[in-house]
């Protein structure tokens, strides 16, 4: 069956920047699929996905002209139903091959088969393929339908009312297969050969003579960069050649939200004053992305430059008006910076307190100022295990907040904290005061940096403690992939620091001290529980993405370790152990002893008496823990893990022994009870460093 290129291409009214790409590949991939369904593509059909600010468009290699013929078996009815007594067909068998656009004639050729239940009556035939014009118009109604369609809009196409409904108004339709054109309509249009090019930089129409042509001719006639990838490639390079030696800030979202805003992109270079270099580089950035889509410009040290680069939808000989009309609206935003700077240093950070007790932080929770009130007393807390000056962690916990009421703030959220340090600088705060205020938000994504200084990290896990303490009381906690408060973020925040950066904090004290911040409006226990496993779960996760495996996690985890900072050194020796080569035997005895003392741990006797120990393996084995015993809590004082494992592999003997000799559950009680102490103190020495019965 002979194939060609398929391309399909919706012209339309300017598409929103930030839902571009993700309409492009959702149309794409949404037609590709509903054309492989009806049989039309070929197993290696490549898919190619354009989507400008006035397009969305897809071409797919090997095409099929028509779908295959499709053979099919179907039921007609149970043998019972379809004949009478008689043995002629019953009405019912009459009323159903109506049904089916059959005749009684039809019953010559069907066959009597076996349903699974009863003997029936079965028509096959072949099923002739379909036109790629019907399959095309089904798939191409199914893709327009499931589009992720930020905001619908009503408009009319070729009349009076607005009829048709899209994300924004459709003007053409191009639908080839190879050098013909296939009819279809979608959103009131009829499909063509006929596409435009750039607004301003095309003219006239331009005729597709074939599919393949489509990109090559948009972008030789047209100017027209179509394919999303391929434009952001070409900004990428325009921004780096402009740069001339500087570093362009380029965040990804900036890219993408600047290639969705041009189809010809043309990057030219524009200058401000330096007076204004004098506001934090940070403001004038934000400014930048947020207001005007440019790029600004670093050295190589990361102070920022007097200069910027505009991404232009226009080629011109003379950039001169295009980059003047640029910078003279900047001036007029960084002015705006500036004076938001300048006004916001007049007050004190300390001065904006009491306006945040009017700023509600959550309806079950209060208002930000009760919120600064737990951060502290959840910030003090902490402080001493941390090794941090309490009275810098008061004071940082009780300033963390207050920029929130700042003009700079309030026009840039994503400053919060940043601005803090700012302004906490000039009100000339301690450094780790001002830092801690900028830096009690980290990390505030994967990857992120941690908090610097035991000041900063106090308050960086008061913040996150307080957060889910709150939620988890008043049942705000995340459902499936639903996380409005990002809690699963806060825990993770949490893990980090404690881990990372070595801290001897207990998970359960800074818990409890959270929850005790809120007195009795969060104190309940089952909150508390769920809590603190809600934050083990996601230092699982973290365990695992270290390298752990399932088991050595769980080795580690079920232990439920007071204080996290020593897990990968504990992880890297139990990943040692499960090296030697007596590991799995002693993992196996521990998972014994283990077994044997949670169905009978309760009559073990508070103390072993070795006196009624029996010569020979029960002797040896208390021996050997004996003198294990210290050496092991010695290695795992001084952080050698690894040392105390490698010391319990050297009992696998002993070990083995007493289980092939001694029978644990003796008749004798007091024998059972004291048998039972000496597993009691073997397993405690043997899962310092983690429960080995989880191997």
């Amino acid at each position: 069956m002979s194939t060609a290129t398929l391309l399909v291409e919706l012209l339309t009214e300017e598409l929103p920047p930030r839902a571009l790409r993700k309409l492009g590949n959702a149309f794409a991939e949404a037609l590709a699929n509903g054309l492989r369904e009806r049989g039309f593509l070929a197993d290696d059909s490549a898919v190619a996905t354009y989507a400008t600010p006035r397009r969305l468009a897809v071409s797919i290699a090997k095409v099929a002209a028509r779908s295959p013929d499709q053979p099919f078996k179907q039921k007609v009815l149970p043998l019972s139903v379809a004949f009478g007594a008689d043995g002629k067909p019953a009405p019912a068998l009459a009323k159903k091959l109506a049904s089916m656009g059959l005749d009684e004639g039809a019953v010559a050729s069907m066959t009597r088969e076996s349903d699974g239940k009863a003997e029936a009556l079965f028509h096959a035939g072949v099923k002739p393929g379909a036109p790629l014009a019907d399959g095309l118009q089904a798939a191409l109604g199914g893709a327009l339908a499931a589009l992720p369609i930020p905001k619908v809009m009503s408009y009319a196409a070729g009349g009076y009312w607005n009829a048709e409904k899209f994300v924004r108004p459709a003007h053409g339709l191009v639908a080839l297969h190879g050098a013909d054109v296939v009819p279809v309509t979608a959103l009131g249009l009829d499909a063509q050969r006929t596409t435009r090019g750039h607004r301003f930089l095309s003219h006239k129409p331009i005729e597709l003579v074939t599919a393949d042509a489509y990109a090559p001719a948009l972008e030789s006639e047209g100017k027209v960069i179509p394919g999303f990838d391929a434009r952001r490639a070409a900004i990428e390079r325009e921004v780096a050649k402009a740069s001339q030696g500087d570093r362009a800030i380029a965040p990804d979202a900036l890219l993408d939200e600047v290639c969705a805003l041009v189809e010809w992109p043309v990057v030219y270079a524009g200058t401000f004053d330096p007076a204004f270099l004098a506001v934090p580089q940070e403001c004038l950035i934000l400014t930048m992305q947020q207001n005007q889509k440019y790029f600004a410009l670093t050295d190589a040290h990361g102070k920022m430059r007097a200069r910027f680069l505009v991404v232009s939808n226009l080629e011109t000989r003379d950039p001169a008006a295009i980059v003047a009309g640029n910078e003279r609206v900047l001036r007029a935003r960084l002015a705006d910076a500036k004076f938001f700077f300048d006004q916001d240093r007049r007050k004190r950070l300390d001065a904006r307190l009491p306006r945040l007790a009017s700023v509600v932080y959550h309806q079950k929770l209060g208002t930000q100022a009760e919120r600064i009130a737990r951060l502290r007393a959840i910030a003090k807390a902490i402080a001493a295990p941390l090794g941090a000056d309490p009275s810098q962690v008061d004071r940082a916990a009780m300033l963390a907040k207050a920029d929130l009421v700042t003009d700079m703030v309030g026009e840039f959220p994503e400053l919060q904290g940043t601005m803090g340090r700012y302004y906490a600088q000039h009100d000339g705060e301690p450094a780790a005061v001002a830092d801690a205020i900028a830096q009690h938000y980290w990390p505030r994504y994967a990857g992120d940096a941690l908090p610097e200084g035991p000041v900063a990290q106090a308050v960086a896990l008061a913040d996150k403690l307080e957060s889910l303490a709150g939620l988890f009381a008043i049942g705000q906690t995340p459902t499936g992939d639903k996380d409005p408060f990002g809690l699963r973020r806060a825990a993770l925040g949490v893990v980090r620091i404690l881990v990372e950066k070595k801290l001897a904090l207990p998970l359960s004290d800074a818990i409890g001290a959270a929850f005790d911040a809120f007195g009795g409006v969060a104190g309940a226990k089952d909150a508390r529980e769920a809590l603190e496993s809600f934050i083990l779960e996601r230092l699982r996760g973290y365990l695992r993405e270290q390298g752990g495996s399932a088991n050595q996690v769980e080795a580690l985890i079920s232990r439920r370790p007071a204080a996290l900072a020593s897990l990968p050194d504990r992880l890297a020796a139990v990943q040692a152990f499960e090296a030697l080569p007596e590991a799995a035997a002693l993992a196996a005895a521990n998972k014994r002893i283990v077994n044997i003392l949670r169905k009978s741990g309760a009559e073990a006797a508070p103390r072993v008496d070795r006196a009624r120990l029996d010569a020979g393996a029960e002797q040896d084995l208390y021996a050997a823990f004996e003198s294990l015993g210290p050496k092991v809590s010695s290695s795992c004082d001084a952080g050698d893990y690894a040392g105390a494992l490698k010391a319990l592999a050297t009992a696998k003997p002993v070990v083995d022994r007493y289980f092939d000799e001694v029978m644990v559950m003796a008749d004798d009680p007091a024998v059972r009870a004291n048998r039972l102490a000496l597993l009691n103190g073997v397993a405690e020495t043997m899962n310092r460093v983690a429960d080995l019965s989880k191997l």
